[in-house]
């Protein structure tokens, strides 16, 4: 696990100034504490900072070239068939200088190219050099578990693992994005492929992008499926499942360094910790925090689980004064990131990087297998649009009376889902999840803003809401037939890459911790997405 940055600039005499990518990478450090790797040429230059997992002699260090120094890769991420693929690549004639994951990819992209990274398995965000073709090429995983920013004004590339990298360089502008600003008052984070800040962007999960002589070029390269549902006997799809799991966590075991689990006492996790203990009979570390609220706090469900599987468990209690992070965390996540359990986030990753250095957790099993009451919400909903939609709207109107409480109050919920019973799906799902409401926006936003951010207008002008348009693409694009499906498709596209991947992302490597999540193996997501969803859902049991 690493951070990465570093530029390109196009043109005669073009020059990388070494400094700079220092710099850069510097910026990086809390993400890789245990080296630093700057390689420049003319106009490009590479950086890396090094968390060492796999392979933590210097052999592995980064930028790693090929033999002839003609490719030359930073590599942030684990690939779990990196072994396999090294089988085969020698079997072709390449020859290894390191047991690392990075060659790999190197030696797997002197065959394939840029296609290469539709073979590996694993989290991962790399920029990859070829003096041959004077191309950089920039890839990002699947589901978006590791971050890649970029800015290019069609002379100059620059790019990083955060922003914080990129704004090192003075070519890139810290002005805000507006149309990122409404989104995240929409969603509560900021969208792929925007970036809080202007012409910054995110490399979008499951795409490649290629820079050459000035121009760039994205390609999507995986996207999921929901058709040709599986047919079997739920005993016999129980049964792969439990093996896809089962490797799925195995894989994410290997490591040449302690590895621990994230427990939080619900299904996902304690799953993933009972696969753990399959796996090997060595000692397993647990963390959990909680509240001395109890409603919030699930303590005693993570106890249950370390007890059951015989783990060394470890507990933090997470108080107010806890606040006192704030700074830190606005630091960190670079941008507006609303998502309030950021902060437990960070004091369990803290705690936990005391004792391992990579941890797995249950994140991806929600969006997967409909885990979120907005799923079960969804399929009521669907069954009431039968009635006829002036009722609909009469009850909408009257959702307005009833008193909100907490957020997870009875009452809260049953407001916001009535309130959205006479819209379309989309809108419907767009009204449950915003945290800033369309007529709040108009109460708040000038007409000027409304204008730059292409969203909506003030005095009940809906204008050009882009957010609205982006969630409207984001639904299109799924092939599944079912509104709850599609829902969950637009979950793994949006919600799970740019809000709770992210949160995780940035709270672990904040404090050099590697977080795998089984889960997430895009073999279980497939496999998932196949599945009836009366074999997800039953009522409000997922």
């Amino acid at each position: 696990m690493c951070g990465i940055a570093g530029k390109l600039v196009d043109g005669l005499g073009a020059r990388v100034e070494p400094g700079l990518v220092h710099r850069m990478t510097a910026a990086l450090e809390h993400r890789g504490p245990d080296a630093q790797g700057v390689w420049t040429d003319g106009g490009i230059g590479l950086g890396s900072r090094r968390l060492a997992v796999i392979d933590l002699s210097d052999r592995a260090a980064q930028p790693m070239a090929n033999e002839d120094g003609a490719i030359r890769l930073v590599f942030n991420g684990e690939i779990y068939n990196f072994r396999e693929l090294r089988v085969e690549l020698e079997a072709r004639g390449h020859r290894f200088r390191s047991d690392s994951d990075t060659e790999t990819i190197i030696h797997l992209y002197e065959d394939e190219g840029a296609g290469c990274v539709r073979r590996l398995d694993g989290m991962f965000a790399f920029a990859l050099w070829d003096a041959r073709t004077r191309s950089l090429l920039l890839a990002r995983d699947r589901l978006g578990q590791k971050p890649l920013f970029y800015w290019h004004d069609g002379h100059s590339l620059v790019f990083g693992s955060e922003p914080k990298a990129l704004l090192q360089d003075d070519t890139v502008p810290a002005e805000p994005d507006l149309e990122a600003i409404h989104h995240y008052l929409t969603y509560g984070y900021v969208p792929s492929p925007w970036s809080a800040f202007r012409n910054m962007r995110k490399l979008a999960p499951a795409h490649y992008l290629v820079a050459r002589a000035g121009q760039v070029e994205i390609t999507r390269y995986w996207s999921l499926s929901y058709g040709s549902k599986r047919e079997e006997s739920e005993a016999t799809l129980i049964e792969e499942l439990d093996h896809l799991l089962g490797q799925a966590v195995e894989r994410r075991l290997m490591a040449d360094v302690p590895v621990g689990a994230l427990l939080s006492g619900g299904l996902d996790s304690s799953a993933v910790v009972a696969l753990m203990r399959r796996a090997t009979n060595g000692p397993i570390r647990t963390f959990s925090i909680g509240f001395d609220e109890p409603a919030y706090d699930e303590r005693r469900f993570a106890r249950s689980v370390a007890t059951e599987f015989g783990t060394e468990h470890h507990e933090l209690t997470v108080r107010p004064d806890a606040a006192t992070l704030l700074p830190q965390l606005v630091y960190h996540y670079n941008e507006p990131f609303a998502d309030s359990s950021a902060l437990p986030a960070w004091c369990l990753s803290e705690m936990a990087s005391r004792q391992v250095t990579v941890a797995l957790s249950g994140d991806g099993g929600d969006e997967s297998f409909l885990g979120y009451d907005r799923y079960a919400a969804s399929i009521l909903a669907a069954k009431l649009d039968r009635v006829p939609r002036p009722l609909r709207r009469l009850a909408a109107r009257g959702a307005g009376w009833l008193v909100s409480g907490s957020a997870r109050s009875t009452t809260t919920r049953l407001r916001r889902f009535v309130s959205a019973l006479a819209t379309d799906p989309v809108r419907r799902y767009g009204r449950w999840l915003s945290v800033t409401l369309d007529e709040q926006k108009q109460e708040l936003y000038t007409r000027d803003f409304a204008r730059q951010s292409r969203g909506m207008g003030g005095a009940g002008d809906q204008g050009d809401n882009s957010s609205l348009r982006l969630l409207e693409q984001r639904w299109a694009e799924s092939d599944a037939t079912s509104d709850v499906e599609k829902l969950a498709h637009t979950d793994i596209v949006m919600y799970l890459p740019d809000d709770l991947l992210v949160k995780m992302d940035i709270a672990s490597m904040a404090h050099s911790l590697e977080v795998r999540s089984p889960l997430l193996d895009h073999h279980v997501v497939e496999f998932a997405a196949r599945l009836p969803v009366s074999m997800k859902l039953r009522g409000r049991t997922s």
